[in-house]
């Protein structure tokens, strides 16, 4: 009878694996993983634990834009607000400046109804309690909603700021308040002739042409007013259709002051960054309305773009054009220009079979995706631009989940992730099913979600797939990464699962300036957050585990009493978990050991931001290593790693497990 331990070393490597067999996982992969959530396959070795995420701005982004008091005298326990062009949720709360209680407090007012005017542009709102007669708001007073829990539907980082979409306007961040930028110029407009009465007003001024919907203001004239139809301007000047009639004549060269120029019925929001003429510019489509675009300093509706382009859901930069689909057409303007549509100059269009889903520009060619056809658009001008098919029957299945990532094209298709890889031969591609060994957590994943979206870590070769559901809390939002260890293979990708990160839309950017790596993401509670920051999800605690194969250290069917577990991490602070050992499989006839805690608490080092001054120790070293006592035997062994307090990352890079060999059963 065999009488000297043996050691069982554990490399861990691998990933999620759940497509195959547990014992031949044991056999074959006992470094990869059967469990493995909010561990992140490294490219550093082992499998670490995710970062966090926190706020990006304290505030969240204002839901309804910056509505104000349509008309003063307003009391009671109704009121009438302008400058809105979504309808308000009964339950939410308002504040109005200068109405105040004795105390000088501004009062908070629940709504109890609403009836909204999409044409004006207000709303009646029905309030729970009346407003005070000698607190009656002043015109145009700023009306402050308190909702939190309407989507955000576009985001991205751009100038060092955070730009969000929420209640068709557009808000930018630098992490300390947000600012609306969907305010339009249209020039030093002014009232042109005085005692005009009615729903029409004369302008002359404009150095552009205003949209149906803007709204504006007339200096010396109360309330806010909506242009109700489509404009035409001659020589600067023009006939406003207006909603409502003006409350009083105006003065001739009254000042006219543009208020909005509203996004209404957008669904998500997407965007492109670019720079044609030394100021980089974004540009955003929204589904519903003309594109825009945004200097950093200059809002600005793309009137120019034709009817293809009114209402395109997708938009990207390709050989200095702007290419925007719209259902089945991509149109795409002339060489350098993001307004000019004329065929004469290098524009034109292109009609596709099906609906575009996504576009990516990859190696000199842009990557048109459908639901399931994949086409690519080669050449440099409209002279030699050619349309070619990569495939006729795969194609994406979900918007918002293409990426590159470690020189390929991640997508979800109709069977899980694949990645669209160039491959030797010239005009060749790959298109591998990459999410293979973890095929019930994807199609889980596609199953329980409505929505999609998904971002690159660069620095860690790392592609993230995230769900969204309105149903979901950001504890049961599930997602998947996979880390790239080898290019243009499959092979080479190893999974992992995310569970916390509730993301409707996200965006990642890569500064070369600093060598940084933005991400942001935000849901339906109107807050920005930064992903890949801090050591909790905005405060609470990331819940990881890891849990092995079951494996069977020598022969399968040979009895093995278990003696010692030695865990090796890689620390950069404290640690504190427990490991737990599943017996044969965890069947109920063998007695499972209890668990086994985890922590580096002995002569611990202290950390800048947290030590206490009196209190801290000088000097303390991380451990690298937890030797714990087994109990236990059995035929396999699987260890289940679990952590759930507030600690900064780790990874966890070997195992070796101790044992003696006993009788064959």
């Amino acid at each position: 009878m065999p009488t000297a331990w043996e050691t069982f070393p554990i490399e861990v490597k691998g990933g999620l694996v759940t497509n195959i067999s547990p014992l031949q996982q044991g056999i074959t992969a006992p470094g990869s993983a059967r469990r493995l959530t909010n561990f992140e396959p490294s490219i550093e070795g082992g499998y670490k634990r995710i970062l966090g995420y926190t706020k990006f701005d304290a505030a969240f982004v204002p839901p309804y834009g910056e509505p104000l008091v349509q008309g003063s005298g307003q009391s009671g326990a109704t009121i009438l607000i302008a400058n809105i062009y979504d309808t308000p949720v009964v339950g939410d709360t308002l504040t109005i400046a200068g109405v105040t209680n004795d105390s000088g407090a501004l009062i908070t007012y629940t709504i109890s109804a609403v009836t909204f005017d999409s044409t004006a542009k207000t709303a009646s709102i029905e309030l729970n309690a009346s407003i005070p007669a000698p607190k009656a708001p002043a015109d145009k007073a700023a009306v402050t909603f308190g909702n939190n829990t309407s989507l955000i539907e576009g985001l991205a980082y751009f100038g060092q700021r955070a730009i969000a979409a929420r209640g068709s306007n557009l808000w930018s961040s630098d992490g300390t308040g947000w600012i609306r930028i969907n305010t339009p110029s249209y020039g030093t407009v002014l009232v042109n002739g005085g005692s005009q009465t009615g729903s029409t007003l004369v302008v002359d001024g404009l150095t552009r042409v205003p949209q149906q919907g803007d709204t504006f203001t007339v200096a010396g004239v109360e309330k806010v007013y909506a242009i109700t139809s489509s404009v035409t301007v001659t020589s600067g000047g023009a006939t406003f259709a207006i909603s409502p009639a003006l409350a009083s004549s105006p003065a001739d060269n009254a000042a006219i002051t543009f208020r909005s120029s509203g996004r209404p019925n957008s669904s998500k929001m997407r965007f492109e960054r670019y720079n044609f003429s030394g100021t980089p510019t974004l540009v955003g489509v929204d589904g519903a309305n003309r594109p825009f675009k945004y200097s950093g300093s200059t809002f600005s509706v793309i009137t120019t773009a034709p009817s293809d382009v009114l209402g395109a859901s997708h938009v990207t930069q390709f050989k200095n054009h702007l290419f925007f689909a719209n259902g089945t057409n991509l149109t795409f303007t002339s060489p350098y220009s993001d307004t000019d549509f004329s065929a004469a100059n290098g524009a034109g269009s292109i009609n596709l079979a099906h609906v575009v889903t996504g576009m990516i520009v990859f190696r000199e060619q842009l990557i048109i995706f459908s639901t399931d056809q994949i086409h690519r658009i080669v050449g440099n001008t409209i002279s030699d631009f050619q349309l070619q098919p990569i495939s006729t029957d795969i194609g994406c299945v979900r918007t918002d989940t293409i990426q590159e990532v470690g020189g390929d094209i991640a997508f979800l298709g109709p069977d899980g992730v694949r990645l669209l890889s160039a491959t030797d031969k010239i005009g060749d591609f790959g298109f591998a099913v990459a999410s293979r060994p973890i095929q019930s957590e994807v199609t889980r994943l596609v199953s329980s979600n409505t929505s999609f979206t998904s971002c690159v870590i660069r620095g860690k070769n790392q592609y993230r797939l995230l769900g969204y559901s309105s149903s979901r809390t950001p504890s049961s939002s599930i997602g998947v990464l996979a880390t790239q260890f080898i290019d243009q293979t499959v092979q080479g990708m190893a999974w992992a699962e995310v569970n916390g990160i509730l993301a409707y839309v996200a965006d990642s950017v890569y500064s070369s300036t600093d060598s940084s790596e933005t991400i942001l993401f935000a849901n339906k509670d109107g807050y920005v957050y930064r992903m890949e920051s801090g050591n909790s999800f905005d405060g609470t605690a990331i819940p990881a585990e890891y849990s092995t194969p079951h494996i069977p250290l020598s022969d399968p069917r040979v009895r093995k009493t278990l003696y010692k577990l030695t865990t090796y991490v890689k620390p950069e602070g404290s640690i504190s978990g427990t490991v737990s050992t599943e017996l044969n499989f965890g069947q109920t006839d063998t007695i499972q050991p209890p668990s086994i805690s985890l922590q580096n608490t002995a002569d611990s080092p202290f950390f800048y931001g947290v030590a206490v001054y009196g209190v801290a120790k000088y000097g303390g070293k991380l451990t690298y290593s937890f030797t714990s006592q087994m109990v236990g035997s059995g035929f396999t062994v699987s260890l289940q790693y679990n952590f759930s307090n507030i600690t900064p990352p780790f990874s966890l890079d070997a195992i070796t497990i101790e044992y003696l060999n006993n009788d064959r059963q």
